[in-house]
């Protein structure tokens, strides 16, 4: 596995080694002790999750104000573009964010840490998203930050306007929104 820096040290691009022949391919998507060696994390996941969006879905941007999740992501069939928005008040890149492209053909995995909001947009005409998370989901703790937020200035690299969830429509402005320390 290869570890990639992004503008935000703390969120880390991971390309994992594929074997691949005329019969399809290997590759192992999770090791915990080559992923704590490498990035130098005491990381435990708790729970796994799935879901399946079409084109242009956006989801996000999402976070747990209590119960804070790392997630680890990735793409098993399409394509997404995923981003990460750092809500630290006390760190040097609050309000900045980061952004990845994450496919089947890419195999790419991004690490979003607690203390993030995470989101992404469908660009392929559906895509399986998975992710890892290091705490369980606390609905009574979840909080979204608006998408389209011109603070953050976000370029989601989608043609029109994404399909939102209603929760995702009503998201607060991160000058608004409850965030870290």
């Amino acid at each position: 596995m290869q570890v990639i820096q992004t503008e935000i040290p703390e969120v880390l691009i991971l390309e994992p080694r594929v074997f691949g022949d005329e019969r399809g391919f290997f590759m192992e998507s999770w090791n915990c002790a080559a992923f704590n060696e490498l990035t130098d994390l005491d990381v435990e996941f708790v729970q796994d999750n799935h879901s399946r969006s079409t084109k242009n879905v956006l989801r996000g941007l999402h976070y747990q104000i209590q119960q804070p999740q790392g997630k680890l992501v990735r793409v098993v069939r399409g394509s997404v573009f995923d981003v990460a928005v750092d809500i630290r008040k006390s760190s040097a890149t609050f309000g900045k964010w980061v952004g990845v492209e994450l496919s089947e053909e890419n195999n790419r995995q991004c690490w979003v840490p607690p203390g993030f909001a995470h989101g992404f947009v469908v660009l392929s005409e559906s895509a399986d998203f998975l992710y890892k998370t290091t705490d369980y989901y606390a609905p009574k703790y979840e909080r979204c930050i608006l998408w389209n937020d011109p603070a953050i200035g976000i370029d989601w690299h989608i043609e029109g306007e994404p399909q939102l969830s209603v929760k995702d429509e009503v998201g607060l402005l991160l000058q608004q929104a409850e965030v870290f320390p």
